[in-house]
């Protein structure tokens, strides 16, 4: 089939989003926002106010559906971005600190080089070496910049230097295959009782996470493709996760809980969790179960919050 579907000025979105039933009070406002955010991107947002089509094939809204309430979801989900990438910002830098320090006392400062140290095939080894070739070139940094200028052999940094300017993708890589177990698990075994497996899936599921948010994608409702793996030997963390519906553990929810669980040791003192609760207290449009959150998920003890956070 070939797509026909003409332009339409935003003047003329907004016609069609009131003829399909939504309202629309201050146009002058909705202009705005559809000119800075764009008619595609709100569209997900609208979604959830959709009514089956007629047998026409008309989308249209429920009854009451109103734009503002869209914008309240969109704003809801950029906050919910910036709260998750400030999570993932912190335990992304402790990753890249334990595997770098360990790798450096057990191994030297360039052994992360060695493909000895790997699982890898000859090709995938040559690619991530590529990509690290790249990454290192490309990078402007004063520290590798001085490096480069001051040394001709080796022709990589040292792993201190080189953590430092790989991507998360890719030291995701390198850690989920170590050869050795007793390496991957001697990187996790400061992140709590969590096995190597537990903290090596989530460093690649919050890898694609933090693209989503780079990216400034959907977070809210989003089905995530890469998932993580809720923990079997941690009685506390797995209580708290929603593992029972196959369906909930696609979404947001489990990762939201790891990264608090994370966070309490990374920096014990941070009011992360506090921030989501009132976040999502605060937007009475959203339904949390449709984010993988169980019912009755604030009466758990993973969810308390401090008192001084609620004044």
């Amino acid at each position: 089939m070939r797509f026909r579907k003409p332009a339409l000025s935003i003047p003329d979105q907004i016609k069609l989003l009131k003829c399909r039933g939504m309202t629309v009070e201050d146009e002058d406002r909705a202009q705005h926002y559809l000119r800075f955010l764009s008619y595609y991107r709100l569209e997900a947002y609208w979604l959830p106010f959709e009514v089956p089509p007629a047998d026409d094939g008309g989308h249209a809204f429920r009854d009451g559906t109103n734009f503002n309430d869209v914008l309240a979801l969109y704003d809801f989900d950029r906050k919910l971005r910036l709260l998750v990438s400030d999570a993932i910002e912190r335990v992304e830098i402790a990753l890249r600190a334990q595997w770098a320090y360990h790798m450096a006392i057990e191994h030297g400062p360039h052994g992360y080089l060695e493909q000895s140290h790997y699982k890898f095939s000859d090709k995938e080894y040559k690619e991530c070496r590529s990509r690290l070739e790249r990454e290192f070139m490309r990078s402007r940094e004063t520290f590798i910049e001085s490096y480069r200028r001051k040394y001709t052999s080796p022709e990589f940094p040292p792993v201190w230097m080189a953590v430092e300017v790989m991507s998360f993708g890719l030291l995701s890589k390198f850690y989920e295959n170590l050869k050795r177990r007793k390496d991957r698990q001697a990187i996790a075994r400061p992140f709590g009782k969590l096995d190597e497996t537990v903290i090596v899936a989530f460093a690649h599921h919050i890898s694609y996470v933090r693209n989503i948010c780079a990216h400034h994608g959907r977070l809210w409702n989003r089905r995530l493709t890469i998932k993580m793996i809720v923990p079997k030997s941690h009685a506390g963390l797995r209580s708290a996760m929603n593992d029972a519906d196959t369906y909930a553990v696609s979404y947001l929810y489990n990762t939201l809980v790891m990264l608090d669980h994370l966070l309490t040791i990374i920096t014990p003192d941070n009011k992360w969790k506090d921030r989501i609760v009132d976040l999502i207290e605060g937007c009475p449009l959203v339904d949390p179960v449709g984010m993988g959150f169980p019912e009755g998920w604030r009466t758990h003890p993973a969810w308390r919050i401090s008192a001084a956070a609620r004044g």
